[in-house]
């Protein structure tokens, strides 16, 4: 599976004064469609293994936005993971509505492990969890 088809309905509390999306909300529906990627997939953003923290805390978020989304309006959220490097994973999310583009973003995630006593540091994906994320 190269890619997950989800669905978000945009609530009142998304929206500003003009009842247009708030632009800070996309971010939110893509780490949303993100974790569902992932969960599909048998992994998390964040997890605990033999006693140690491990992730994929965000390194870079983008968006552009083509048109605006309102309330209750029903987006279909399209998450391909666009490139998988040594230690990092970059998606991209496709946002539309009954077929109408409305905004592209982008994250890149970090795979890190905890190092007692340093915190997290980066580390390679290791082989386990590249064949998850892998494209079929």
């Amino acid at each position: 599976m190269n890619s997950l088809r989800t669905t978000r309905r945009v609530e009142f509390g998304d929206t500003d004064m003009a009842g247009i999306v708030h632009f800070s909300n996309f971010f939110r529906y893509m780490e949303a469609a993100e974790t569902e990627y992932l969960r599909v997939r048998g992994l998390s953003v964040a997890w605990r293994e033999e006693g140690r923290r491990f992730g994929f805390p965000r390194v870079s978020v983008t968006c552009d936005y083509v048109k605006p989304a309102l309330f209750e309006d029903v987006l279909d959220i399209e998450v391909t993971l666009e490139r998988l490097g040594n230690k990092s994973a970059t998606y991209r999310f496709d946002f539309t509505r009954s077929g109408e583009a409305i905004a592209t973003g982008r994250i890149t995630s970090v795979f890190c492990r905890e190092i007692p006593g340093h915190g997290l540091e980066s580390h390679e994906i290791p082989e386990s969890i590249r064949t998850k994320l892998q494209p079929t």
